[in-house]
């Protein structure tokens, strides 16, 4: 009788063991198949075949050139405005990430204290911004750079400033401005995971926590509430981080792009300039590319700082 490998063996039970778990969960899969079908094209394909390109030239009228590492040659060492570009995207996602993503938090907290119709119309409230296509405007009247905007009114009538400040047209206000947008419209999909996470708590965890010690509601916060609705809040960090890194519109349509000596040129503003304005795709792929490492590379480390809590 031939024998074979103890290895071979444990394969080919693992297969066959996979297998049998598909064919009898065939309903299940049956119905991820449109899901998994759109993820697969619409997501994993275009970030695979970016990777790709990131490593030729491409200008869509060719067939792609491989070029090896020099797209990203150039990036780190001879594009100052990918460095502006970048200074700028950190400066977004260290301020308004952790920022905006707090403030995400205890605004849920405080409106889910509130019962009924009360908390919807707060939750509105609040959501609304992020979600207003009419934002932008608002912001442009406010930030207008003669003395009928109304921020200069404010400033001019309350006499700190003598004179009306082009506020999106100076270099150093123009990055301030914009985080302060930012924040504005930061209360969006994952504030609606924190107050729905925090409705789904059971509340006999508060009772327990009474009797094991709990004081007061911060300690609730911590040891109750956050540990309870971990899921909402990884959901939350993970859409708080693409948010803070992939901050372009406001950008664009408050600082034009590009803007004053690249102020408020962010990663994505990069790459929309040359994927849609150059049409030099290989380059803009590699843009892509980094930005893309570095959101996952956030994402990792969040998720690791967020498995600590309620330690």
């Amino acid at each position: 009788m031939q024998m074979y490998p103890e290895s071979v063996n444990l394969a080919g039970k693992k297969e066959w063991s996979l297998w049998r778990r598909i064919k009898r969960s065939k309903t299940s899969y049956l119905m991820l198949a449109p899901f998994f079908i759109l993820f697969l094209f619409f997501t994993i394909l275009p970030v695979v075949v970016s990777i790709f390109l990131s490593f030729t030239y491409f200008n869509m009228l060719e067939w792609p050139t491989f070029i090896g590492w020099d797209n990203y040659v150039k990036l780190f060492l001879e594009d100052d405005i990918f460095l502006i570009a970048l200074k700028n995207t950190f400066l977004f996602a260290v301020i308004t990430g952790p920022v905006s993503y707090f403030l995400c938090l205890m605004f849920a907290w405080i409106i889910n204290e509130f019962k009924g119709k009360m908390r919807a119309f707060l939750t509105l409230i609040f959501y609304a911004p992020s979600i207003s296509g009419q934002a932008y405007l608002i912001w442009n009247i406010i930030l207008t750079g003669d003395r009928y905007g109304y921020l200069n009114s404010l400033l001019l009538k309350l006499q700190i400033i003598d004179n009306p400040i082009l506020w999106m047209k100076t270099e150093k206000y123009v990055l301030p401005m914009l985080i302060v947008v930012q924040l504005w419209l930061s209360l969006g999909t994952g504030f609606l995971a924190f107050i729905a996470g925090l409705q789904t708590v059971d509340k006999t965890l508060y009772e327990a926590g009474a009797v094991d010690g709990i004081k007061n509601r911060w300690q609730e916060l911590w040891y109750i509430t956050l540990p309870a609705m971990k899921p909402q809040l990884m959901f939350g960090a993970v859409m708080q981080i693409t948010t803070s890194f992939a901050v372009a519109d406001v950008s664009i349509q408050l600082a034009g792009n590009p803007s004053v000596n690249y102020a408020g040129a962010t990663v994505v503003t990069h790459l929309l300039d040359y994927g849609m304005t150059r049409f030099e795709m290989g380059y803009a792929s590699a843009i892509a590319t980094v930005l893309f490492l570095l959101m996952v590379g956030s994402n990792k480390l969040v998720q690791r700082i967020l498995r600590r809590v309620g330690d």
